[in-house]
């Protein structure tokens, strides 16, 4: 497993770390997943066959920026 941290922009409330982490579960092989409303930072083990530019185009694609 790989680990990947990114921060979030945009989650307002619960809602949308919700949105945010469906996208991300959504992708194949994601492990470990832990996001924070507060700091928008995001934790997220993964498999190889997820790279991190697909985590960013995950979160993106539900409307939030990454970086």
């Amino acid at each position: 497993m790989q680990t990947t941290t990114l921060t979030i922009s945009g989650m307002r409330d619960e809602q949308c770390l919700r949105l945010v982490t469906n996208a991300i579960q959504d992708l194949p092989g994601i492990g470990y997943l832990e996001i924070s409303l507060e700091t928008g930072q995001a934790t997220i083990e993964h498999g190889v066959f997820v790279s991190p530019a697909d985590i960013y185009q995950a979160v993106e694609d539900a409307g939030f920026s990454a970086r």
